[in-house]
């Protein structure tokens, strides 16, 4: 893997209201609060890992 900074940029597409507890967990995690809010996060295994894991509310570009 390389040393530089590579980012990912998520958008949060569909609500938190009524999701599981870890999911909403993973949302505030990757710094999203609201619909249709982008944030660009570093590109590593463990953001990667909630990405994933919320990837039915997600729209991502890598």
């Amino acid at each position: 893997m390389s040393n530089s900074k590579t980012t990912v940029k998520i958008t949060l597409v569909k609500s938190l209201i009524g999701r599981l507890e870890a999911h909403k967990a993973c949302a505030r995690g990757l710094g999203l609060k609201r619909i249709r809010q982008t944030v660009d996060v570093l590109d590593t295994p463990e953001n990667r890992g909630m990405i994933n894991k919320i990837s039915y509310l997600l729209k991502f570009e890598g």
